[in-house]
């Protein structure tokens, strides 16, 4: 058993100061890494709160788009032409756009913005609690229903309009405004009809939804028709990929465009995309897209699509669900950096924790060479010193992590209530307590050659 020699914890314990700093230095390097994971996931998690509470099985959007508060406008002429593929149940617009809320409380009248949906509120279009409840009130002019998990900065909107506290089970009466609460957005007057609940993100802070007539009249300068999300209903057992193949068919253009992250270009079949892109001194360089690979029309296959979720052609991308979520997710890893940030500080951490435990190990191992090498003169090898000291490792990297479990938890109910952000930190605890393990292995892997340098012969000398 890896506890069964106490010598390990004898020689931690025998400097409690030296054990409480180590301890404290692993505390530190194990909650950077939790919050750097937390704040990872919980970017992709908010990022696809809308997209997983549509009700539909494909999607249509512009392939312009980048991310939900970057959505292009499309005909939806695209949307309705899917109505005449077998196995095509319904078909749902719904436009989206980023409006001004104004900050009833500041006296300098400043502006938030929030998320703004539209949508038939006779349909059948989002998952979200409190939205199916009170979407019928969106047919009144300028009722709209406001997101009670939206950010303070909003205002309390959910006490003014007297709704209930949220409890383990969602009611009815939670999401009822009782009041009459008004708000300006886009410098329209509004009514607050009903409350949901979906969350902010860090692409918008608030959400509002309302029918698409009161979407076009708070974006009086939009256009009825162009539509940012198109959401297609299969009748039962049909294949999703099987309806994306036949709406690419029955595209005039000739080369369908895919991710390139499930689709290695081959030369033949699959081709590679290139980009034009002006260098340092003006001169237009052709470079190949890292991310995208094109395919004729007449070659794509169901098994593509099963593989991709996702395809473009001329002015349509049509995507399943799943595919859609992982488009969005997508943007956040690739486009931005934040993702590539919070990565880096989880390396970081990790780093650091093995330069800490290694600086301890390198400290105690030579502090105690002496009796290193008295061991080592009694007959004990190499294998049993390194066993102790990889026994010393693996009790610093509990011992720290227990603390620093602790100290995340507070900090991410912390975050979590201040942001409103999904910070969850039981699904990650075994995956860092690993790395926390690995962590301080690696570093009295490092530390054993100091103890295999220990020499009788100088000791005794």
């Amino acid at each position: 058993m890896i506890l069964a020699v106490p010598l390990a914890w004898l020689q931690l314990t025998y400097e409690k100061s030296r054990l409480l700093a180590a301890i404290a230095g692993i505390t530190f390097a194990v909650v950077l890494i939790f919050l750097q994971l937390g704040f990872r996931d919980a970017l992709f998690s908010s990022a696809i709160r809308l997209q997983s509470n549509l009700i539909g099985d494909l999607v249509i959007i512009s392939p312009q788009s980048t991310n939900l508060v970057g959505m292009r406008n499309f005909s939806q002429r695209r949307l309705y032409q899917s109505l005449g593929i077998d196995g095509v149940k319904s078909v749902n617009p719904v436009y989206i756009g980023l409006g001004a809320w104004k900050i009833k409380e500041d006296p300098a009248g400043q502006t938030r913005n929030i998320l703004v949906v539209g949508a038939d509120p006779d349909t059948e279009v989002f998952k979200v609690v409190g939205a199916s409840t009170n979407i019928d009130r969106t047919k009144v002019q300028d009722v709209v229903l406001f997101d009670r998990a939206s950010r303070a900065e909003f205002g309390p909107i959910v006490s003014e309009c007297g709704a209930i506290a949220l409890k383990a089970k969602f009611t009815d009466e939670a999401f009822a405004c009782n009041s009459f609460v008004t708000r300006e957005v886009e410098n329209r007057k509004l009514t607050i009809g009903g409350l949901f609940e979906l969350g902010a993100s860090f692409a918008a802070d608030g959400a509002l939804i309302t029918s698409d007539t009161n979407f076009l009249r708070i974006f009086n300068n939009r256009r009825a028709g162009l539509i940012n999300i198109g959401l297609i209903n299969l009748e039962a057992k049909v294949s999703p990929y099987a309806v994306m193949l036949k709406f690419i068919q029955d595209m005039p253009e000739h080369m369908v465009i895919l991710p390139r992250e499930k689709l290695e270009p081959d030369g033949k079949r699959i081709l590679v995309l290139y980009q034009e892109q002006v260098d340092a001194n003006g001169k237009v360089v052709r470079e190949e897209n890292k991310n995208k690979v094109a395919i004729a029309q007449s070659d794509l296959t169901i098994a593509d699509l099963e593989k991709t979720q996702d395809a473009a052609i001329d002015d349509a991308r049509i995507m399943t669900i799943q595919g859609y979520i992982d488009f969005e997710k997508g943007y956040w890893q690739r486009s931005t950096a934040i993702g590539f940030i919070f990565t880096l500080g989880t390396v970081m951490g990790f780093i650091v924790g093995i330069v800490i435990v290694y600086q301890i190990l390198y400290t105690d191992v030579s502090d105690h060479m002496a009796e290193y090498a008295t061991l080592k003169a009694m007959g004990y090898g190499n294998f049993y010193l390194a066993r102790v000291v990889i026994q010393e490792a693996f009790l610093l990297s509990i011992l720290g992590f227990i603390p620093g479990l602790g100290i995340s938890f507070f900090l991410y109910n912390l975050t979590k209530n201040a942001t409103l952000l999904p910070l969850y930190i039981w699904d990650k605890a075994i995956p860092v307590l690993m790395l926390t393990m690995i962590m301080c292995v690696i570093s009295g892997t490092i530390s054993l050659r100091k103890v295999q340098s220990a020499d009788p012969a100088e000791i005794f000398g």
